[in-house]
């Protein structure tokens, strides 16, 4: 499946750096970019995983 550049472009607006270099996104901001976009939470998560995004605060158990 292609990667859609809007999607990448919004998931880096909204990742973290932290002090090893690994990006992060907070799970709250993974559900609110899907609703926002219109995609399913598994194409966020699918998408992190392609772009080396480590999801952080998961509330569910959605991502781990």
């Amino acid at each position: 499946m292609k990667t859609d550049s809007r999607v990448v472009t919004a998931l880096e607006q909204r990742c973290r750096q932290r002090d090893d270099g690994q990006l992060t996104l907070r799970c709250a901001d993974a559900f609110a970019l899907a609703e926002e976009l219109a995609i399913p939470l598994s194409d966020v998560g699918r998408i992190c995983d392609e772009q080396g995004v480590k999801i952080v605060h998961c509330q569910i158990g959605c991502f781990s």
